[in-house]
C-alpha cells in the first residue's frame, strides 16, 4: 500500500489536489478532520486544551472555540508549540489507525495523508512519497483575504505561524505548482497520479 504525504501551506491548493486524488481513487486521510475529531466535546484532548489555555477557548455548546484559541496561539510561537504538544500525539495515533484500516480494506489502495503540518510534526515518518502543493506566500495571502475574508494581518500571521516555503520545498519528492489556474493544478495532479500508479 503506497502511503503518500500531501502537504502545503495554508491556502496553497492542497485540498484541491486531495479532492482530485480522491476522484482518481486514492483514500484520503485528512489530518485537519482528525484534529477536529480528537478535539470533540468530551475528549481528553479538549479537556487538556481547556486546562492549558483557559475556559474562554470553549464555546457555550462545549465545543472548541477555534477563533478564540487561534487568537491565543497563531501570533505566539511558544503557545503554538504548547498546543501542538497536546494535539499532535493524538492525531498521530488516530491517523495511524486510519492508515491501517484502509490497508486492511484494500492492500492495493493508495493512501494519501492530507497534512498541513508535515514538516513540523511528521517529516521523518516512512512515507513512500512526499507531495508539496506550492504557491508563493503573497498569492496565498491574497487567497486568504479575498476568498476566505480574513484581515490582511490575520492572514499574514497564519502564514508566518507555519514553516517557510523553503523548508517545505526541501522535503518534497514531487511539487504541484498551484499558482496558476485550477485546470493547471488538476492537470499536474492527474500526471502525478499516473506516476504513482505506474511505480
Amino acid at each position: 500500500m503506497p502511503l503518500i504525504a500531501l502537504t502545503g501551506g495554508i491556502a496553497s491548493g492542497k485540498s484541491t489536489i486531495a479532492r482530485r486524488l480522491a476522484e482518481l481513487g486514492a483514500v484520503i486521510v485528512d489530518a485537519d478532520q482528525i484534529v477536529r475529531d480528537v478535539q470533540a466535546p468530551g475528549s481528553a484532548v479538549l479537556a487538556r486544551i481547556e486546562e492549558v489555555f483557559g475556559a474562554d477557548v470553549i464555546a457555550a455548546d462545549g465545543a472548541l472555540d477555534r477563533a478564540a484559541l487561534g487568537a491565543k496561539v497563531f501570533a505566539d510561537p511558544e503557545q503554538l508549540a504548547r498546543l501542538n504538544a497536546i494535539v499532535h500525539p493524538a492525531v498521530r495515533a488516530e491517523s495511524q489507525r486510519r492508515f491501517e484500516a484502509a490497508a486492511s480494506a484494500d492492500p492495493e489502495t493508495v493512501v494519501v495523508y492530507d497534512v498541513p503540518l508535515l514538516v513540523e510534526a511528521r517529516v521523518d515518518d516512512p512515507w513512500d512519497l512526499i507531495v508539496v502543493a506550492h504557491a508563493p506566500a503573497g498569492e496565498r495571502r491574497r487567497r486568504l483575504v479575498e476568498l476566505r475574508g480574513m484581515a490582511e494581518q490575520a492572514a499574514q500571521e497564519r502564514i508566518d505561524a507555519q514553516v517557510s516555503d523553503e523548508r517545505r520545498l526541501a522535503i518534497a519528492d514531487e511539487i504541484v505548482d498551484t499558482s496558476g489556474s485550477l485546470e493547471e493544478t488538476i492537470r499536474q495532479t492527474d500526471s502525478l497520479w499516473e506516476r504513482i500508479r505506474s511505480s
